[in-house]
């Protein structure tokens, strides 16, 4: 869905969604910008690209989310364990 305001125009991509989840990876994605060299040269890519900082979080957000979605996944997936021998 297309949203702009003044000069603005971006996609929007939900306008549902986790709070919570929301709030995580803003949090990982600013600490990570503090101390992570990879984070810093990829945000300094994106803005290099054109976009505003904002523009970039939000990209490294989507970034970080990808990274991460995959481990929660299987964090939460239950181990399967041999069956026993009786014995």
């Amino acid at each position: 869905m297309e949203v702009t305001s003044g000069q603005t125009q971006r996609r929007r991509l939900n306008r549902g969604g986790d709070r919570q989840a929301n709030a995580a990876l803003w949090r990982i994605a600013i600490t990570r910008l503090r101390w992570d060299p990879r984070t810093q040269d990829y945000l300094a890519r994106r803005l290099t690209e054109g976009k505003t900082r904002r523009e970039a979080v939000r990209c490294l957000k989507r970034y970080v989310a990808r990274e991460i979605v995959p481990h929660i996944h299987t964090a939460n997936t239950p181990a399967v364990s041999a069956p026993s021998i009786p014995g």
